[in-house]
């Protein structure tokens, strides 16, 4: 059979499933001559992105059209990785601007812009997702953790488990199939938070620094009790609703939705106490206290515990 001069119907497929990207050995198994992908490169119709890689239109190639070139690059195992997999997961919000793509160990790569290519030891990772290939979500937020601080930890494992992507318990398989992870005592602790109903970072420094931390009740998470929203914390027996405001969905009509429901919870019976990230952040004991005090006046029999941080003899305070 002769080559063809021009891609198939089916070649046009493959190409429009890899965002535009062939590779040549991807044009050489479908019959399509050498002479014809230089002749295609010539006229302009296609462009070589790299060392046999090309992108079947004219253009700038767009950002999937890259990863999907690096990850043809690095060969049938290679897949993203790091923020480049965030990307594509949801987990992190801008394209960035050099794709990782993940190689096995005896692969023979070399970087080259925009791509930076890395080998992978077999067996810390899952198996590859999505399209283009890339490690699963678990893996990528466990490896995003391990090149972030630990208040970025935090907000990537929230995010992840708030957006529904994966599960605590889900992440704390994956933990534990790692031999080492920079920030496995807090990923423990936090993913029991999490666990919890804790569902941002501002929530899970509620239930340690101003609940846990002080011994007050377990308040119920994301509560609804036929509600058509839900509440971050409520105390059902003291009838105690216990909102956490960050600035963002709580500026403008987002002000207005809070009061609307303050004042439907107020009609229930209930009392809604309001706290910010400076308030929790920056004074979680006093937070600890007005809470205490609430519950006290609608009838929790318990008594506060301060916490190595209150100052001495604060406790009297609470009524």
């Amino acid at each position: 059979m002769l080559p063809r001069q021009e891609p198939d119907a089916e070649l046009l497929a493959l190409a429009a499933h890899q965002d535009g990207v062939l590779s040549a050995a991807q044009t050489r198994a479908a019959g399509l001559s050498a002479q014809a992908l230089y002749r295609l490169e010539q006229t302009g119709r296609w462009q070589r992105l790299a060392r046999s890689v090309y992108l079947t239109s004219p253009g700038d190639p767009s950002w999937p059209a890259l990863a999907w070139a690096g990850v043809l690059l690095g060969g049938d195992q290679a897949r993203l990785g790091g923020t480049s997999a965030g990307h594509l997961h949801g987990l992190v919000a801008a394209p960035p601007p050099q794709i990782l793509v993940l190689v096995p160990q005896h692969a023979v790569t070399r970087d080259r812009r925009p791509w930076h290519f890395r080998r992978e030891s077999a067996g810390v990772r899952g198996a590859s997702a999505g399209s283009p290939p890339r490690i699963g979500v678990e893996d990528t937020v466990l490896d995003l953790c391990d090149a972030s601080t630990a208040f970025r930890a935090v907000g990537l494992v929230t995010d992840a488990v708030g957006s529904r992507r994966t599960s605590a318990a889900q992440l704390r398989r994956a933990l534990a199939g790692r031999r080492r992870s920079r920030h496995r005592q807090l990923l423990d602790e936090l993913l029991m938070d999490v666990a919890a109903g804790a569902e941002s970072p501002l929530e899970v420094r509620y239930l340690r620094d101003v609940e846990r931390a002080h011994d007050l009740p377990c308040g119920h998470r994301q509560n609804r009790s036929g509600l058509p929203f839900r509440r971050d914390v409520v105390y059902l027996e003291a009838g105690l609703v216990v909102e956490l405001d960050g600035r963002l969905g709580h500026e403008g009509d987002g002000h207005f939705r809070d009061m609307r429901r303050d004042n439907r919870t107020a009609l229930a019976g209930e009392m809604t106490l309001r706290y910010g990230t400076a308030d929790v952040g920056g004074r979680p004991c006093a937070v600890a206290y007005q809470v205490a005090s609430a519950l006290r006046l609608r009838g929790w029999p318990g008594w506060l515990t301060p916490c190595s941080r209150c100052p001495q003899g604060v406790d009297q305070l609470v009524v």
